[in-house]
């Protein structure tokens, strides 16, 4: 959140943006990623790395 004062503001348009400030603070912090939700959906027939060094040869 940007919240912009100058030197021409009033006391009173600083407090309203220290308000807004803390206002913006007190949300609840995003989720976290939970990548163990997705830990063995993909079922593969093939080494991982072979695949991987396949994927990488191509390049060449």
């Amino acid at each position: 959140m940007i919240v912009t004062i100058n030197s021409k503001s009033s006391p009173h348009e600083i407090e309203l943006a220290l308000q807004k400030l803390q206002k913006g603070a007190r949300k609840e912090p995003k989720k976290h990623f939970d990548a163990n939700k997705y830990c063995g959906v993909i079922k593969l027939r093939e080494d991982p790395l072979a695949i991987q060094k396949a994927m990488r040869d191509e390049w060449q």
